[in-house]
């Protein structure tokens, strides 16, 4: 799969949307004269302005005026029908919603976005999306690349309505002064919400932000879990197939288990509680996965090294994720593989430990 497609555009957003809600929950008034830096959520209440917003946060929601531009990364962004921002808009989300008006352009890479009846931008909206609406004014050219784009009934194009999309739909009430033109070259552009002037985010972004998160948490699993991590890799090269077996039935059972705790109401907090651990064992055995291929593929060379081990696992899988279908595959394989050692070596730690009771019940301690 490219770089430059839009559904690797797609997992970009998601990556700086998961970032964004890793920040500290805390909500944040925007009460000085701008805000920058990383937040919990950025509220611009109504009758309060700032100069601008620039924010990495988990919610970014804007109720009164924001004079400059409002730029960053958040879970969602929500310019209320109270709300304006008199400059440029430039974000990535999991969702962003236009009520209010925008004095610039707008370029967005988002999960979904929707520019409501209500909602006005003077300038150029440049979307790359899953889901795009406009039902409402946009002073100038439309560009937007999404698997559905709907031209709702309230929408006022001033210029030209190019898209991009698996699904269309336009409304007849819908006023587009330039004509609408479907463009099969917008899912090709090189990064997020491109515009005239370049782009947000470049197309290498997702795959360096992976392999750097992938690295950081290996990182912390071998300095904090050395004889753990030993254990893991060894079990991926002493038996693969038992691993990647172990890994399947995991990744397949796992979820079904935790469905049928969600059935009852006293099971719910449970599977909630389950289904977040089921997460991070899946990011965690993903990395191991990584970590173990790594260290075979130095254990052949005759050059064991574990922090080499893990640089050449997480950039090579990295790098054989950008061949088409091959990349897929190889990803899975290795989650399988680093998933199935993860859940042996809990077992055995497990056992290890019931192991060290002795037969009257008094424990016995050790290192």
């Amino acid at each position: 799969m490219a770089l430059s497609d839009s559904s690797t555009r797609r997992r970009i957003v998601v990556a700086l949307a998961i970032a964004a809600l890793l920040s500290p929950v805390a909500t944040v008034p925007a009460t000085a004269q701008s805000v920058q830096g990383p937040s919990g959520s950025v509220v611009v209440d109504e009758g309060e302005t700032v100069d601008g917003v620039e924010t990495v946060s988990a919610t970014i929601v804007v109720r009164g005026t924001v004079d400059g531009d409002l730029s960053g990364a958040a879970g969602s962004i929500r310019i209320a029908e109270t709300g304006r921002v008199n400059g440029n808009v430039q974000a990535a989300a999991g969702t962003v919603v236009i009520d209010g008006e925008v004095g610039g352009n707008v370029e967005v890479g988002a999960g979904s976005f929707d520019l409501t009846e209500t909602g006005r931008v003077d300038g150029s909206l440049d979307v790359s999306a899953g889901a795009i609406t406009v039902d409402g004014a946009v002073g100038g050219d439309v560009r937007a690349s999404a698997d559905s784009v709907v031209l709702g009934p309230n929408a006022a194009v001033g210029g030209e309505f190019r898209y991009d999309a698996d699904e269309f739909s336009r409304s007849s009430d819908a006023t587009v002064a330039g004509g609408v033109v479907e463009d099969e070259s917008l899912s090709g552009d090189g990064g997020i919400g491109v515009g005239e002037g370049g782009q947000l985010l470049p197309s290498w972004v997702g795959s360096a932000y992976g392999v750097a998160v992938n690295l950081a948490l290996g990182t912390v699993l071998l300095l904090a879990f050395p004889r753990f991590s030993r254990g893991v890799e060894d079990r991926v090269g002493g038996g693969p197939l038992v691993s990647g077996g172990v890994g399947l039935l995991a990744l397949i059972v796992t979820p079904i288990a935790l469905a049928l705790v969600a059935i009852t109401l006293v099971g719910l907090p449970l599977a909630l509680v389950g289904l977040a651990a089921y997460v991070v064992a899946l990011w965690v055995g993903s990395v191991y996965g990584r970590y173990a291929l790594g260290a075979w593929a130095l254990d052949r060379l005759g050059r064991p090294n574990r922090w080499g081990a893990l640089l050449l696992g997480v950039v090579g899988v990295a790098l054989i994720g950008l061949v088409p279908w091959i990349g897929g595959l190889v990803d899975l394989l290795v989650l399988l593989l680093g998933l199935g050692a993860l859940a042996i070596a809990l077992r055995d730690g497990y056992r290890g430990r019931n192991d060290a009771t002795v037969s009257d019940g008094e424990p016995v301690e050790v290192d």
